[in-house]
């Protein structure tokens, strides 16, 4: 059989190496599948750090969970090859087998976000991946290739600390991404580092979204004071002086480091916390990205008073409406003729796993106008109006029908919301 090492008539290069016409047809085969793949996808943002230990993987995944809190679809991708820690900080660490789908892999769901690493595909924590960097970028090309990221707002990829293989294969396989964010602590043995990340991002055309100092500052949880363990400022001095964003500060918080080890993500567990805050402050400008995309339909698209068809949602416990939605194993999904005042259909619904944001995006892909509810916190009541859905709470424990026929009639008496976190 002839080869390409054989053949005469091969493509001819520069430097008299002969390709083979198959694997040049392969290869654009392989860069059209990733373009297609990425093409569903606005902005891909690479999180980097010049130094590792300064909580680049921390940031990476609050940033994912925060930006779908705020009702955007993201993906998280691991591309930390030989120390992935993403599975071990949504708690999705072995065994978890990675299910291959219509000959793509599907990523894992975890607090509203998709998420992929090689930490799924290892065999035990305790795995060594001892690979040059080919291999790296192979798996790499992989996971943006064939992972079924489907259509999202935002995908982070999380890298390994430094300028190597990893970030680089990233930066070449990704057509436009969005930027990076650039992670350092406010100790000049931090910010040394962090300056090459950002001459490496300035060397390859990639835009610098901003520096976050991490670890900036402890905030003391009894009183309040400020006490800057590792100094503070060095991360926006840094920025200011290299000509790229300072995104802003986050404080020490010894809730980030339990939040990882249970697997719990930070940003919705402990919402209320100056941390928290100080996370939702520095994707501001992030969120702006998506704002930008949305300036020609910047309405909400929230039911309409007179439509003729909608459907609403009831979440229900032992048939009758749950008094908070987040607890309920089951929603009731009612379409009504609103004109004629009637209910036409009636579909019983088991929803996804109960992460942020999920309830809200999936109901609003069961095609729901309108949610009843007994209680519901303000930050889920903000994901459903983002997601279309009217939020009616207050509502008491009765047969989603009568609930139903009420609202059409406009005689559904509301209480108290019973839930105001």
């Amino acid at each position: 059989m002839e080869t390409c090492k054989d053949r005469r008539t091969s493509e001819t290069v520069d430097n008299d190496q002969t390709v083979c016409p198959e694997k040049s047809r392969q290869d654009d085969m392989e860069r059209q599948a990733l373009d297609d793949r990425m093409s569903l996808i606005r902005h891909k943002i690479i999180v980097l750090s010049g130094k590792g230990g300064v909580g680049k993987s921390t940031v990476a995944a609050n940033m994912a969970v925060s930006l779908a809190l705020a009702g955007k679809k993201v993906g998280l991708l691991d591309v930390d090859i030989h120390g992935p820690s993403i599975p071990r900080m949504l708690k999705l660490q072995e065994p978890f087998p990675v299910e291959i789908r219509d000959e793509a892999i599907q990523p894992v769901e975890k607090a509203g976000i998709k998420v992929m690493s090689i930490g799924f595909l290892l065999k035990g924590r305790d795995e060594a991946v001892i690979w040059r960097g080919p291999l790296k970028m192979g798996l790499i090309k992989q996971f943006l290739k064939d992972v079924e990221w489907g259509s999202l707002d935002y995908l982070v990829i999380d890298s390994p600390p430094g300028t190597g293989d990893e970030p680089l294969s990233v930066c070449q396989l990704v057509k436009n991404p969005a930027g990076a964010v650039v992670v350092t602590t406010p100790q000049d043995v931090a910010t040394a580092d962090v300056r090459k990340s950002v001459n490496f991002c300035k060397q390859l055309g990639l835009p610098v979204l901003g520096v976050i100092e991490n670890m900036s500052g402890f905030v003391c949880p009894k009183c309040g004071e400020v006490t800057d363990i590792f100094k503070s400022g060095g991360g926006e001095r840094m920025a200011r002086e290299m000509g790229v964003p300072f995104l802003g500060r986050i404080p020490i918080d010894p809730a980030v480091g339990e939040a990882c080890d249970d697997g719990k993500p930070f940003v919705y567990h402990y919402n209320k916390t100056e941390t928290a805050k100080a996370f939702e402050r520095v994707i501001a400008p992030i969120l702006a990205l998506s704002d930008h995309d949305h300036e020609q339909s910047s309405e909400p698209k929230t039911h309409k008073e007179g439509d003729r068809n909608m459907k609403i949602a009831i979440p229900l416990a032992d048939g009758k409406l749950c008094m908070h939605f987040g607890h309920c194993a089951q929603f009731a999904l009612l379409a009504v003729d609103e004109k004629a005042k009637k209910i036409t259909d009636k579909q019983l619904l088991t929803p996804p796993p109960h992460e942020p944001g999920v309830l809200p995006r999936w109901l609003h892909e069961q095609g729901a106008t309108v949610i009843i509810a007994g209680g519901m916190g303000s930050r889920a009541q903000g994901l459903f109006a983002e997601n279309g859905i009217k939020v009616v709470v207050g509502a008491p424990a009765e047969a989603p029908e009568k609930l139903v026929s009420q609202y059409l009639a406009g005689t559904l008496v509301s209480g108290a919301n019973v839930c105001d976190h």
